[in-house]
């Protein structure tokens, strides 16, 4: 009876460090909002300056972007596929263009975390991003 009583307990404390561990874990992607502000002198026209986190082996997915998006890489390793083009690498300390309607796919090919630094300037009833099937 103490031998069942004990693995039960056992159990249980495993799985609720397991839980926690699990819990605790960071997403795959984080988008963190720096900035946004009307362009002076544009009417309609929005800046929109935020930070993207990704983690090892992770990739954002086929997108497109409706608005002009300017990224630098702040740390880590990427590989941009972009159709009609073949794949490119950039790392830590490079910047690149996705133009208004590319289709592009970021794969974080690192082994730690890639940190995107991205500026956004479009219409402002235009989403940053959109997903592309």
């Amino acid at each position: 009876m103490k031998r069942t009583a004990v693995f039960l307990s056992s159990t249980l404390l495993i799985g609720l460090i397991a839980a926690t561990v699990l819990n605790a874990q960071q997403a795959p992607t984080k988008r963190t909002d720096l900035l946004t502000s009307d362009l002076a002198g544009i009417a309609g026209k929005r800046a929109t300056v935020y930070r993207v986190e990704l983690a090892a082996g992770v990739s954002s997915g086929r997108h497109r972007h409706p608005v002009d998006t300017f990224v630098y890489v702040l740390d880590g390793t990427l590989t941009l596929e972009q159709d009609g083009q073949g794949p490119r690498t950039w790392k830590a300390g490079e910047a690149f263009q996705e133009v208004p309607g590319g289709i592009y796919n970021v794969r974080n090919t690192g082994t730690s975390p890639l940190t995107l630094l991205v500026v956004s300037l479009g219409e402002k009833d235009q989403p940053f991003s959109v997903p592309v099937k």
